[in-house]
């Protein structure tokens, strides 16, 4: 069996799928791309594609090998993310060749479904209250909102104060056991993350996420002293290298690796493994369409340290088009009782919507994080 053809559609609200196709008939679908950079992901993606034409698209360790290695300027977003999307259809083709779901391929799964939380709140967190009701109302045990809105490195306690009102209000909404995942969102700078870890306490999180930029995640030290909340980041980590001297520190909980920007499954299991010996969890992070959160199951199928996932059903993102519209059986992200179930077709387990697919990416979309700054005109991290 050989690749025949590499082909990336850019859709709405703000992805890049990937189709690639074999000389029989077999096709493998990725989701390759960095929110915001999804023309410039398909770019590297087109690049790479040199290379895969009429190779084995089975050979996918000495694929992911090459990919990353062979270039002398390696890792980072663009490039992992496109590596991810290839990495991901590539194991599609091979659970679709040996006609079982991809954690079969990895050594079986150790679980049977996992647990998800669903995102409220918006970029500038509101009524989150009444929006945290909803959705345990529908089922989920755990919700996950961004904590604040823009913050100096050092900034008022008016700001301070709105924040725990609005966590406040989501624990008295939702009850003392549901989990709260609070997202800074790497918007806050050290001297305020302290602050904050330490006013959060009361209403137990179940974490905060991105306390700082990972760039900073030598401030996790400090922040891990001031706090018994469990800390949570990665999702702007790249490989296993970027997340070796986290795990070796000893002050982060949770890793967040996301599978369209890490490499994809081959790199996203080994730094789970990783993470597992330092007794480090794992919540893959998927704000992204059907074919990253696939990936990310089939993952978690395999991982004894996930505990939760990410999913982006009903985001604030995804107004317009939404996880469910690009695929063909809709019941395979069905959530029970706040858990959803690992899916169990061949390959990445999910039908794709290839004629939908077609028939967004003629509209595609040119989607941009907003551009934040603060009242005296410094660019504020968004």
């Amino acid at each position: 069996m050989k690749i025949t053809k590499l082909e990336c559609f850019i859709v709405p609200p703000r992805w890049c799928f990937l189709k690639i196709e074999t000389d029989e008939g077999i096709t493998g679908w990725g989701e390759p791309v960095i929110e915001g950079r999804a023309s410039t992901v398909k770019a590297a993606v087109e690049e790479l594609s040199d290379y895969l034409i009429g190779k084995d698209p089975l050979r996918i360790e000495d694929h992911w090998n090459v990919l990353y290695r062979s270039g002398f300027y390696r890792g980072g977003p663009i490039l992992m993310s496109a590596i991810a999307g290839i990495d991901q259809a590539l194991w599609d083709i091979k659970g679709k060749f040996y006609n079982a779901p991809v954690y079969e391929l990895m050594g079986g799964a150790c679980r049977e479904s996992i647990r998800v939380y669903s995102w409220i709140g918006g970029d500038r967190p509101s009524d989150v209250g009444a929006a945290a009701k909803a959705v345990v109302d529908a089922g989920f045990t755990a919700v996950k909102m961004n904590g604040t809105e823009e913050l100096q490195y050092v900034d008022s306690y008016e700001k301070i104060d709105a924040v725990v009102e609005r966590i406040a209000a989501v624990r008295e909404a939702v009850g003392q056991y549901v989990g709260i995942g609070i997202d800074f969102h790497g918007r806050v700078h050290k001297p305020m993350a302290k602050v904050l870890a330490k006013e959060l306490e009361p209403y137990r999180p179940m974490f905060i996420e991105e306390p700082v930029l990972a760039e900073n995640n030598e401030a996790l030290r400090e922040i891990a002293n001031h706090t018994h909340i469990p800390i949570a980041t990665g999702e702007r980590m790249y490989s296993r290298w970027d997340f070796k001297q986290l795990l070796s520190d000893g002050y982060v909980d949770i890793i967040q690796p996301d599978l369209s920007h890490a490499g994809g499954i081959t790199e996203c299991k080994k730094i789970a493994s990783m993470a597992e010996a330092y007794d480090v969890a794992v919540a893959f992070h998927c704000p992204l369409g059907p074919i990253a959160l696939a990936s990310c199951l089939q993952v978690d199928a395999t991982s004894h340290n996930a505990f939760i996932q990410e999913q982006s059903l009903g985001i604030h993102y995804n107004q317009g088009s939404d996880l469910l519209d690009y695929i063909t059986d809709k019941s395979v992200f069905k959530y029970e009782d706040g858990h959803v179930k690992i899916p169990q077709g061949p390959g990445l387990g999910i039908s794709v919507n290839e004629e939908h697919v077609r028939k967004m990416a003629e509209a595609g979309h040119n989607w941009k994080n907003p551009v934040w700054r603060h009242k005296d005109g410094t660019v504020a991290e968004w």
